[in-house]
């Protein structure tokens, strides 16, 4: 496009420099304006054209091709420009041309009359193009294009269009409608607002438009506008129907949850009954126990304070039961003594028998003489009783028969009286334990039933030990009866002395916790209280434990014994199975509960607080040192446990068969086979362990020959003839229905004597 003075002469374009740095005052005031009347559309009104005129024509001539988009020649050029003239000032002088995209702010915003025009350019592209080709020179000839003007000057760096390729710059590329932003730098500021920087202006964002041919007909584009709307419809209808399903599961989840909070209210409730009742019940045993044992203190007897010096002991006095008895047992004596005086004399008076009939008749005479001097004697003072009169056969016979009948009922009260008074005996054990468990009970911190650790709520008192409590229990969350051990340290202990305690509690509860077997007590929990207070929960047995069982009853028949020594056995040899294997170390009849309080019943073994462990770090062929050598029950531990040495003794699991054969002497015979009636202290000053070499056995009761000999297998004073546990469980005394030959056979391997076995034939059974 071609710009031209008034003058008629052609000039050379300016550059923008020459606009933005010497601007005359006329012209700059005028720019202004314009630029102040500048509608958003990016046109300027028609007064705003009016005052270009006040311009330099060629610089009115620049400014309207830049705000308008129409090349407007000087007053006497206005007509000169031909169609292609114009279309090329429509493709580059526009605000569609390359040099005009300076920026996005540059951009001009889109009005109605732009879009109409550039549709109608773009339905004409075809024909300008034409026209163009054919009249390219004869318009290049007069008039410049708005790119010429940028590239006048020359260089890099004046205008924005010259970092934009020649390809680019073609009159090809410039008919299209597509425009290459991604070649113009979008924060490039634009020539308007070089020129005129005192008022930026935003050019609007501009649509591109491109015709692409396609094989689609319309009938096809309806067809996918339709499955697309059904594709919408099914998804809308989806997305409607998982609202639904996810408003009910919703409604569903509250209403679970509330019904999950009705249960939990109602499982409050239910624990909170539950409690209620227990207390009523445990409160009411409490009372009926303290009733039966003030009666049974006047019937058995009771505790009374007595002064010794300075000190305070407790008498037993004994109740009116055992003062009856003791009277019975006085009036028994006193009569068997009048029975045995009257038999005396009645010996005195037994006639003469046949064969000394003869003898007193001879010496009848001198007596009679001299009886009758001594009668005859009128002076003497003294009267001399008269001989007893003898008695005829018949009535000494009936008389002694008498004597002898009344001796026999006297000896059958007397048996009645002392079974009557070993039966009170028991029974005052019992009473005197109750006694001592309602005083501990008494004394006790948790004798409110307090429920520990929110889950165990305490009945009553079992026992009391050293520095430990047992309470019967009842676990609330899994609704059974439970035995919790309170382990109470002395406040005054050094705390070097409680951690070696509480190491010792945790060592036991660590072992124990691992144990899974019928025969033996199940530990459930553990827990803390406080720093000088914690808790284990254990399996709850109803009976009592052997040793009580024992003083109540002696001792028990051979099948019974054999049947516990059995359980105890079974559960030696799971001890020996389980990796790492372990020693009781502790075997005695207190730490053997009988689930039933019977001897034929079931039993469980308790108490792993001596317990060691057989790893492979302290378990050698020789066995393992005994590092708490002087702990534990000196009746039920072998000879080897009481060596003292330079090095510890090596101790295996045949530690627990020797108090196995303890207690099976113990309970056939009512007594222990080694320091029986001695403490402890007797036991290890006078080496009475050491010195059991052999043991012996008792004539009464009546024993088995295959007992006798299970007992000296299990009591072998030297440990490398002594059975071991597996050795034990294999032994043909426990196993039921074995031949006496496989019996043999097994104590000739072990190299034990046996004693004299009836033939093969025989069976023993149990």
């Amino acid at each position: 496009m071609s710009v031209q003075s008034s003058s008629g002469s052609l000039e050379g374009p300016p550059s923008w420099s020459q606009l933005s740095t010497s601007p005359t005052p006329g012209s700059a005031a005028a720019a202004r304006s314009l630029l102040n009347h500048t509608p958003p559309s990016g046109r300027p009104r028609e007064g705003a054209m009016d005052e270009l005129h006040s311009l330099d024509p060629r610089r009115q001539e620049l400014l309207e091709a830049r705000f308008t988009g129409v090349a407007s020649g000087s007053t006497g050029s206005t007509g000169s420009c031909s169609v292609g003239a114009k279309a090329s000032t429509n493709n580059e002088s526009s605000n569609h041309s390359f040099g005009s995209l300076g920026s996005l702010s540059d951009k001009e915003s889109e009005t109605p009359e732009k879009k109409q025009s550039e549709s109608s350019r773009g339905r004409k592209r075809k024909a300008e193009n034409q026209n163009e080709s054919s009249q390219g020179k004869s318009i290049g000839g007069r008039g410049h294009k708005i790119s010429d003007y940028f590239e006048y000057q020359g260089g890099n760096g004046s205008s924005p269009v010259r970092g934009i390729p020649p390809a680019i710059r073609s009159p090809q590329n410039s008919h299209s409608h597509s425009t290459p932003s991604s070649s113009v730098r979008p924060n490039s500021p634009s020539p308007t607002a070089l020129a005129f920087g005192d008022h930026p202006i935003v050019q609007p964002k501009q649509l591109c438009f491109k015709i692409i041919q396609t094989d689609l007909t319309m009938l096809k584009l309806a067809a996918l506008e339709s499955n697309k709307i059904q594709d919408l419809e099914k998804k809308e209808g989806r997305i409607d129907d998982l609202l639904r399903a996810n408003c009910d599961l919703r409604r569903q989840i509250d209403e679970q949850q509330k019904l999950l909070e009705k249960y939990k209210e109602r499982l409050n409730k239910c624990i909170s009954m539950s409690k209620k009742l227990l207390i009523e019940k445990s409160t009411q045993e409490k009372l009926s126990s303290r009733e039966k044992s003030m009666q049974d203190r006047l019937r058995l007897g009771h505790f009374t304070t007595v002064r010794h010096g300075a000190s305070f002991t407790e008498q037993w006095t004994d109740g009116f039961a055992f003062q009856n008895l003791v009277k019975q047992q006085e009036w028994v004596n006193q009569q068997r003594e009048d029975i045995e005086r009257q038999r005396k004399l009645l010996a005195k008076r037994k006639p003469p028998t046949a064969n000394n009939s003869q003898a007193p008749s001879t010496n009848s005479e001198p007596k009679q003489r001299k009886n009758k001097a001594v009668n005859g004697a009128e002076n003497d003072p003294f009267v001399r009783p008269n001989l007893p009169q003898l008695l005829t056969l018949a009535e000494y016979h009936e008389q002694e028969e008498i004597f002898k009948l009344r001796l026999g009922h006297l000896k059958k009260e007397e048996a009645e009286i002392q079974a009557e008074l070993e039966r009170l005996e028991r029974v005052r054990n019992l009473h005197i334990r109750e006694l001592k468990r309602i005083n501990n009970e008494d004394n006790s911190q948790f004798k409110d039933h307090p429920t520990l650790n929110e889950r165990y709520l305490l009945l009553h008192l079992l026992g009391r030990g050293g520095f430990s409590e047992v309470y019967k229990a009842f676990d609330l969350y899994e609704q059974r009866y439970a035995a919790v051990k309170i382990h109470q340290l002395n406040k005054s202990w050094r705390d070097e002395k409680k951690e070696n305690y509480h190491k010792h509690a945790c060592r036991e509860y660590r072992i124990h916790k691992e144990l899974d077997h019928p025969r033996i007590v199940k530990l459930y929990d553990y827990f803390s209280l406080d720093t000088d207070t914690f808790c284990t929960v254990l399996e709850y047995c109803e009976g009592n434990d052997l040793d009580f069982y024992l003083k109540q009853h002696k001792l028990m028949s051979e099948k019974e014994a054999r049947s516990i020594v059995m359980q105890i056995v079974n559960a030696l040899r799971y001890l020996n199975e389980i990796k790492p294997p372990i020693i009781h170390y502790d075997l005695k009849p207190g730490n053997i509960l009988l689930v039933d309080g019977t001897a034929c019943g079931e039993i469980k073994i308790t108490d792993f607080g001596l317990s060691k462990i057989m790893d492979d770090d302290s378990y050698g062929v020789d066995g393992m040192d005994l590092t708490s050598q002087g702990a534990g029950t000196y009746w039920y531990l072998p000879p080897e446990c009481f060596v003292v040495g330079k090095e510890p003794p090596k101790i295996s699991n045949k530690v627990d068969v020797w108090s196995v054969g303890v207690i099976f002497f113990q309970c056939l015979y009512g007594r222990k086979p080694f320091g029986h009636n001695q403490s402890q202290q007797d036991i290890l000053q006078e080496n009475t362990i050491l010195k059991a070499t052999e043991v012996q056995f008792p004539v009464k009761p009546v024993v088995s020959s295959e007992a006798k000999a299970f007992i000296r297998r299990c009591l072998a004073y030297r440990k490398e003839d002594r059975f071991d546990v597996h050795q034990l469980a294999n032994d043909p005394y426990l196993l039921p229905h074995m031949r006496r030959s496989n019996s043999s056979g097994n104590l000739h391997m072990a190299g034990l004597t046996a004693s004299p076995t009836p033939p093969s034939s025989s069976i023993i059974t149990y």
